[in-house]
């Protein structure tokens, strides 16, 4: 028997050291700033290094890809929603009515872009579809998100669009994936011939942005706000629509005819939802309506979606293509 496949994966165990660290010792004040600044600029390094590696071909090629960005659209803003809603009868008694007002409106928001392109690059998908889908994802969210909790989580609020979360999307995201674009002509040939580095950029971004988020949530007063109780009920609700979604996302892509690399792009795009901008709207969307409950059940589901799909990452990683390619589109 190989020992080493009954010991944890190294990569779960750094993400349990940093929620450990997290709750031990939140990062706030000027090392938060510091922290932020330091995991935009991982980030921004991160998009950079994807735009030198893919090819102009591929590039267009994924955004050409509608039958998937409209899979992976379809799983965040109606698979999703539907999900919360059908499950209300199970939800709703383990959380009570106010956390149930709060997993609502993560089922609303849009996926993530940063961790869903990292993911996807570990697991070895679709890297530029996954840019393509996620970012649309979330600037299609900076409308329909205030649409969807405007109809089933808030009370008689209104709110319009954000520009600056337009704005943050373009300067952190797009541009330096465009960049890395642009000089892919004088760089792609060393960065093809440095890959892990690009593994290591993924996967420390990551470790950065849970520690970044669980100690936000941590010095909010994240476990002075949830009993036992509660937080075994969150925790369960969570995971049921993560599960609910992983598997939905999965057998769908299977059905509808998606390659192996498709799937992993629809996988972590669509079952995933962005802290990120569910904070910023929460506080306009549902100003006075006990705003920060309502973002508990997003904050757990967070961290919980990162720790699971970096588990799925590394089994897509060690799992050899068992499908052929999809039959051309017309």
């Amino acid at each position: 028997m190989n020992l080493r496949r009954l010991l944890p994966d190294p990569y779960i165990l750094a993400l349990l050291a940093m929620v450990a660290l997290a709750s031990i010792a939140p990062a706030y004040g000027r090392p938060a700033v510091v922290l932020d600044a330091a995991t935009e600029a991982a980030v921004a390094l991160l998009f950079f290094l994807h735009g030198a590696k893919l090819s102009s071909e591929a590039v267009i090629g994924a955004i050409r890809h509608w039958r998937l960005h409209l899979t992976t659209l379809t799983a965040s803003f109606v698979l999703f929603p539907v999900a919360g809603l059908a499950l209300r009868p199970l939800l709703e008694p383990l959380v009570g009515a106010d956390l149930y007002r709060g997993v609502l409106f993560l089922c609303m928001l849009p996926s993530t872009v940063q961790s869903s392109i990292a993911f996807t690059s570990i697991a070895q998908g679709n890297v530029a579809a996954a840019v393509c889908g996620a970012s649309a994802s979330n600037m299609l969210g900076i409308v329909l998100t205030p649409l969807l909790v405007g109809l089933f989580v808030a009370s008689g609020s209104a709110a319009g669009p954000s520009g600056h979360a337009i704005v943050s999307i373009v300067v952190q995201l797009l541009l330096p994936f465009v960049a890395g674009q642009i000089m892919r002509r004088w760089i792609g040939r060393w960065v093809d011939h440095h890959k892990p580095m690009l593994k290591y950029v993924d996967q420390g971004s990551i470790l950065l942005m849970v520690y970044a988020a669980f100690g936000a949530a941590v010095h909010e007063g994240l476990w002075q706000h949830l009993g036992l109780g509660a937080l075994a009920g969150l925790l369960t609700v969570d995971a049921v629509l993560l599960a609910v979604l992983l598997l939905a996302t999965t057998w769908g892509s299977r059905a509808l005819g998606f390659s192996r690399e498709d799937e992993i792009a629809i996988v972590f795009c669509g079952s995933k939802k962005s802290l990120a901008t569910g904070i910023p709207m929460a506080k306009v969307l549902l100003a006075g309506q006990g705003a920060g409950s309502i973002v508990l059940p997003l904050m757990l589901f967070h961290q919980l979606q990162l720790m699971v799909c970096a588990v799925l990452a590394r089994r897509y990683a060690r799992r050899e293509p068992e499908r052929p390619a999809p039959r051309p589109e017309t």
